[in-house]
This record gives structure tokens, C-alpha cells and sequence, in this order.
């Protein structure tokens, strides 16, 4: 299971990493400025932490275990982030997509043997 934890935090690392450079690019555009700025600097520092974590996962699983979680988790964070925090909604289709997501990672995530 805690392999399971780890792909987690650090997909949501990357999300909350990807949330900040979404709002900061809008912001200041892709100019040298941005990337010479405290949140790049905390972007960097988010995407290398969530890197470290997947690699701990990498070297604990095997790559066919441990790339589904990768996709499944990013694809739950995804669609709760697009729902909570960028009030985006989220259609029938999406809705039924990461339901299976989310059936995915529970079957992944059980110990069968």
C-alpha cells in the first residue's frame, strides 16, 4: 500500500506544481522575468520532490504495475482539481472515465499475489 501513497502525493505534487505555473504563466506570459521568479524557483522545487517519489515507486514495483498508478492517479487529481479548485464541471463522459480511473487504481492497488 505504500507504494500506492507515494504515487499519490507525488501526482499531487505535480498537479499543485502544475496549478501554480498555470496561473503564474497567465500572468506574467513566457518571458525570461517568470522564470527568474520565487514561484519557478517553488516549481522546480514541487516537480523535483513528486520526481524523486515516482522513482522510489519505479524501483519498488514493476513498470507495469507501476505506470497504471501513475496514469490512474493523475487522472483522479485531475478531474477533482478541474471540479474543486478551477470549478470547471465535469461531463457525463469524464465523470464515467474516471470512475473507471478510479477502479483501476483500487484494483492495482490490492494486494492479489
Amino acid at each position: 500500500m505504500k507504494p500506492v501513497l507515494v504515487v499519490i502525493a507525488s501526482q499531487l505534487l505535480f498537479t499543485i506544481g502544475d496549478l501554480i505555473a498555470r496561473l503564474k504563466m497567465r500572468q506574467h506570459g513566457f518571458a525570461a522575468d517568470t522564470f527568474l521568479s520565487w514561484w519557478f524557483v517553488s516549481y522546480l522545487t514541487l516537480r523535483t520532490v513528486a520526481t524523486f517519489g515516482q522513482l522510489w515507486v519505479l524501483a519498488k514495483l514493476v513498470l507495469g504495475q507501476a505506470l497504471p498508478l501513475f496514469a490512474a492517479s493523475s487522472v483522479i487529481l485531475s478531474m477533482v482539481l478541474s471540479a474543486t479548485v478551477l470549478n470547471e464541471g465535469l461531463s457525463p463522459k469524464t465523470l464515467i472515465g474516471g470512475g473507471l480511473a478510479i477502479a483501476a487504481l483500487v484494483a492495482l492497488a490490492l494486494p492479489w499475489g
